[in-house]
């Protein structure tokens, strides 16, 4: 069994988040990815930050009907913050038969080796991202090496990222502009519903 994990605040989930998901099953065969919304990143405490539990509803809606994709509440349901290596631990130790591919981004691919325990991250899981463009791709795969040479594997993949990012989205709801086309349908009616981001 081939799994992803693709991890992150999702705050909120939009449409580069999902269009790429589906691009890593392809690209890399995988027979499922599992979307695991953070309960609290150790990175960052992102401005119009949003419960756990809207987030993952958010998630799940965003989703939903994709039968290779499962949203995972594992990180939400500790009520702590989480980091990857002991969320991929659990993965392992859950599914024993699976080879694990860790979904980063790009700026998070260059930092890598500076999160907690990444040995324990490296022996866990293949480490892969997508690069923003062609000179960024060779940053990458320079970083790549260096990964490996610590034990990690790793995979690039040249993949059209699209332009849209949380921060945008939250922007655009906070001034009341739309948000059509950057997250899916039933996340957007979400977010209006429970008058998230300052709408």
């Amino acid at each position: 069994m081939r799994t992803a994990v693709f991890g992150g605040s999702f705050n909120p989930v939009h449409n580069g988040h999902t269009a790429l998901a589906r691009a890593f099953i392809q690209r890399l065969s995988l027979d499922r990815v599992l979307v695991i919304p953070a309960y609290v990143s150790p990175f960052k405490q992102e401005g119009g930050a949003v419960l756990p539990e809207h987030r993952l509803a958010m998630c799940r809606l965003a989703f939903e009907g994709e039968k290779n994709i499962a949203v995972s509440d594992m990180e939400i349901s500790r009520q702590t913050v989480s980091y990857t290596f002991e969320t991929l631990q659990t993965l392992a130790a859950a599914y024993p038969d699976s080879r694990f591919f860790l979904i980063t981004g790009a700026d998070a691919f260059l930092t890598i080796q500076d999160w907690k325990n990444p040995q324990e991250i490296f022996r866990l899981a293949t480490v892969c991202t997508v690069p923003r463009s062609g000179d960024h791709a060779e940053k990458l795969r320079r970083h790549a090496a260096f990964l490996r040479q610590s034990g990690a594997e790793t995979e690039i993949l040249d993949i059209d990222v699209m332009n849209v990012s949380s921060t945008e989205v939250r922007s655009r709801v906070k001034a009341g502009e739309s948000i059509d086309g950057l997250v899916p349908e039933k996340v957007a009616a979400y977010i209006h519903e429970n008058h998230l981001y300052g709408c």
